[in-house]
């Protein structure tokens, strides 16, 4: 393998000054230096070929020993020092103090065709920052992590990327449901990728520990390598870097209610620095369409990260950034004035959007009103989102009559009321009424409809049934899920026993509604 290394991080930023690997608090330094764990018996269970050639790797690499070693930890990549990142962040609305990667090990950068990449193991052993965990992941979550980063990627959604899955040869014992019954599963490690793994708990922790000093240095270099059109660092400099900041969570946000997706654990130290998807634990796509559902076993009660409240939390989470970044701009007005622009672009933003899922793109002051109608008719039955606005693009602008009948495989019970057949026959002639105004044909909206509505999304339940087999030794359907999702907008119809609402047997199956984070 001849790979591009052009490692910035550790050169730039300030290392812990302690070398030995045990959990500890680490103080004025943005990383710690730390070997991945030796696997017993590495074995490659799926690559992301395509996106491992954007990377440098080529067809021959993947197949390689040598590559197996690298992405299962066995190897250290020549003139290369592997190293856990320090951050800290808010946990369910409470400063945690000090997290940082846990279970994560970063290997290095790669620069290719003007990209810069950073590669990191996910479940590579014990780091500073494990607290009381051991630093392992295990087959399960790490499917679930594979599979998830690299569908949300097509699925256009801003997100970290998943290289490699590879099992460890280990056992490692996990407590899936944090009810005391804990078992040993198969170990596994997942290679992640993206441009960068800072987030906004990397700046919290500074600002905590009053280390205004490294708290520049970091801003410094994040400006300099990912926000470099922002120019040289200065107060207008770090404004405009959190304004963008803003800006890229807040459309990551959009297209996460645009597909149905639900994070689950929205802590500042699972925010993104370059608003991407980051940190696949106990996700989900919305079946039932349900502003108030959450996957996240852990948030049952509150449900503080449940779909309809993600944008809210986005732009909490952005004000303790704001207060994370203060002390090198020290003026709070033009980080409330962004905070505030944010409130205002997300109902501009989010109105585009619902346009969209529904073919409608000429200005009409009735559309707000014409969604929240939809969105009222959605919630009187259990109606599966993904099929719903997928299954809409097929009605012509000569038949609302035809509308329910279209749509009505969205819904989970089997015959539905009187009264709700008429407020949705209702809200479809109000619909067609206005699809009177656009310009497109009836095949060209539909075009456009399905390019922002997907046919296939992953699923809970498809992940368990590919992680059911995948323990057992069979991979096929982990391959046939990753296919699938490489495409999700087209119809693939050798796939279509996938467009399908949720089963009744995964309603309340383990790993198919609400997960741990443990999962």
């Amino acid at each position: 393998m001849q790979l591009k290394i052009d490692t910035t991080f550790t050169k730039a930023l300030p290392a812990d000054s302690i070398k030995e690997n045990y959990v500890r608090k680490v103080d004025r330094a943005c990383f710690s230096y730390v070997l991945p764990a030796t696997t017993s018996n590495p074995k490659l269970v799926h690559v992301s070929s395509e996106f491992a050639q954007s990377l440098g790797f080529a067809k021959t690499d993947l197949k390689s020993k040598a590559f197996l070693n690298l992405v299962s930890g066995n190897t250290i990549y020549p003139n290369t020092k592997p190293y856990a990142m320090n951050y800290g962040g808010h946990q369910f609305g409470h400063w945690a103090g000090q997290l940082g990667d846990g279970r994560a090990i970063n290997l290095f950068e790669i620069k290719h065709n003007n990209q810069r990449w950073a590669l990191q193991l996910k479940g590579a052993g014990k780091t500073p920052y494990s607290r009381q965990g051991d630093g392992l992941a295990v087959l399960r979550s790490s499917i679930r992590e594979y599979l998830c980063s690299e569908a949300m990627h097509h699925l256009g959604v801003p997100t970290t990327r998943a290289l490699s899955l590879a099992l460890t040869g280990d056992q490692v014992l996990r407590d899936m449901l944090y009810n005391g019954n804990a078992e040993y599963e198969p170990g596994a490690i997942v290679c992640r990728v993206s441009p960068t793994f800072i987030r906004f708990g990397s700046f919290e922790i500074l600002a905590a520990q009053q280390d205004i000093k490294t708290l520049k240095q970091l801003a410094n270099y994040t400006i300099k390598h990912f926000y470099s059109h922002l120019g040289e660092p200065s107060k207008e400099t770090y404004i405009q870097f959190f304004a963008e900041v803003s800006q890229r969570t807040l459309e990551m946000i959009i297209h996460w209610q645009r597909v149905g997706f639900v994070h689950g654990v929205m802590n500042t130290d699972n925010m993104s620095i370059l608003g991407l998807t980051i940190d696949y634990g106990p996700y989900g796509w919305l079946e039932g369409f349900d502003f108030g559902w959450t996957p996240n076993t852990t948030d049952a009660q509150h449900k503080r990260y449940r779909f309809g409240n993600q944008p809210n939390i986005a732009l909490w989470n952005l004000y303790q950034l704001a207060n994370a970044l203060y002390p090198l701009i020290e003026d709070a007005k033009p980080l409330e004035d962004i905070l505030n622009q944010f409130k205002t672009d997300f109902d501009v933003k989010s109105l585009q959007m619902m346009r969209s899922k529904l073919g409608l793109f000429e200005d009409d002051n009735t559309d707000k009103l014409l969604i929240q109608n939809l969105e009222d008719n959605l919630l009187l039955t259990e109606t599966d989102m993904t099929i719903f606005f997928r299954k809409l693009s097929e009605l012509k602008k000569d038949e609302s009559e035809q509308g329910l009948s279209i749509i009505s495989e969205a819904f989970y019970a089997e015959t539905i009321s009187k009264d709700i057949k008429e407020k949705w026959n209702k809200w479809f002639t109000k619909y067609v009424n206005r699809l009177q105004q656009e310009q497109l044909s009836d095949d060209e909206r539909e075009q456009k409809m399905n390019q922002v509505n997907p046919k296939y999304v992953l699923r809970n339940y498809m992940a368990q049934l590919a992680i059911d087999d995948a323990e057992k030794g069979d991979y096929k359907l982990l391959d046939e899920l990753f296919t699938m999702l490489q495409n999700p907008y087209n119809d693939q119809p050798k796939y279509n026993k996938w467009f399908a609402k949720r089963p009744e047997w995964a309603r309340h199956k383990v790993g198919c509604s609400m997960l741990s984070c443990s999962s």
